[in-house]
């Protein structure tokens, strides 16, 4: 993969540098990013190739570590008790800028990198959201501007968090209860997209339960009387989610996966296992739909003479919106000026869209202008929205690539 978005390195600027200087230090860290290029392709290829998911990201979190220490980077690992969850560091005193980094697989996505479907390793994780990227660029952006702290140009001090598990168990909550995040003046995030923009719009707040269903046991066609089949609750449950959803705002999302329900067709199930999940826009409107949705585990439960169990796995709140920090950071992003494709990647991109049936357009060469922030936006759901209930988070939308229009032509 020779893809990089590391356009937020340059916000930093809007934050920390007098007006006067501030373009030299943005051509400055842009530089930076160019001469460490073939590292972090280097970097990001094997992350890709890891195909590491939630809090089993070893080799990922072990890469970017090692990178980041090779570079002077004061290292802080297990954070949250997470063995692959770890903050970069360097400078001193405030301000304390926070850069975020993922770098998990989503299960089932592994993929080669040819514009169609061809799994690297058949039935593993995968990087379908671009966090072999994400992680990569966010402590390339560091790296460049520990060198302007080195030469006495900036003040203050540049975190790198490495954050697993965003993917499915949200590791940033295991991270914000650390206290990780305490003394942090404001946290730059960004991530993969199909737009470069801006992210203006708070997503939604998100809760994650298991319902377990126990029955009992019986021969399928010999005594089905004396079964009580934990799927026929779990298959009731599903029912009532279903049903009501003619009844719920247009902003909720129900989503559930039925993991298990028995292991043969002759045998009343006696466990069956479904993965629940309920979102809104705002995290009240989540919490109300969400207790209801619980109660219909029991009227399952009721109706087939079962037990059952409701396991909280996690929940996220939706993004806190900073709209200041979002305008300054659309003034770097226009100042970098849109990315430029070559022939061969627009064809790339084509062969992609062919692929999964979407109109063969190729990738545009746009800077999408500052968005009003939605009351009810939709789309999903990130851990990066409850730290910014605890510090100021400003975020990007990036297409994939790295921007060599002002790479190559520093002085343009």
């Amino acid at each position: 993969m020779k893809i990089y978005i590391l356009c937020l390195l340059v916000f930093l600027g809007n934050l920390m540098v007098a007006q006067e200087s501030e373009n030299e230090k943005k051509q400055f860290v842009i530089k930076g990013i160019n001469d460490q290029f073939p590292e972090l392709r280097e970097l990001s290829d094997k992350i890709w190739s890891y195909e590491e998911e939630a809090f089993q990201e070893i080799r990922s979190s072990e890469a970017l570590v090692d990178y980041a220490r090779k570079n002077g980077f004061k290292i802080t690992e297990n954070i949250g008790g997470m063995p692959t969850a770890f903050t970069a560091e360097y400078g001193s005193g405030h301000p304390v800028i926070g850069i975020l980094g993922e770098f998990d697989a989503l299960p089932g996505l592994s993929q080669k990198t040819v514009p169609y479907k061809d799994p690297l390793n058949t039935g593993n994780p995968g990087h379908g959201c671009g966090h072999n990227l994400f992680g990569t660029a966010s402590l390339g952006a560091a790296v460049a501007l520990k060198k302007l702290l080195e030469r006495g140009e900036l003040q203050g001090t540049i975190r790198f968090y490495g954050t697993p598990a965003e993917e499915k168990y949200f590791g940033k909550l295991w991270m914000i209860r650390a206290g990780a995040f305490e003394d942090v003046d404001v946290v730059l995030d960004w991530h993969p997209s199909g737009e470069t923009k801006v992210a203006v719009q708070k997503g939604l707040a998100l809760v994650d339960f298991i319902v377990e269903f126990y029955g009992q046991a019986a021969h399928a066609s010999g005594d089905p009387w004396n079964g009580r089949s934990a799927s026929d609750a779990m298959e009731l449950y599903a029912a009532g989610i279903n049903t009501f959803r003619e009844h719920i705002r247009p902003t909720v999302r129900i989503h559930y996966h039925m993991q298990q329900a028995g292991d043969v067709v002759n045998v009343v199930p006696d466990y069956a296992r479904i993965w629940t999940r309920v979102r809104d826009t705002r995290r009240a409107g989540m919490e109300e739909v969400w207790k209801h949705v619980e109660e219909m585990a029991r009227g399952a439960s009721i109706m087939t003479k079962t037990d059952y169990k409701i396991s909280l796995v996690s929940g996220v709140h939706e993004i806190l919106v900073n709209r200041t920090g979002s305008e300054a950071m659309q003034k770097n992003l226009e100042f970098l000026g849109p990315i430029i494709y070559t022939e061969e990647e627009q064809n790339f991109a084509k062969k992609i869209q062919k692929a999964t049936a979407k109109e063969e357009l190729g990738m545009e060469s746009v800077i999408t202008p500052l968005e009003e922030t939605l009351e009810h936006p939709m789309g999903g759901s990130t851990d990066v929205g409850d730290v910014s209930w605890v510090v100021p988070v400003v975020s990007i939308r990036t297409k994939k690539k790295l921007t060599y229009k002002l790479i190559n032509n520093i002085d343009s």
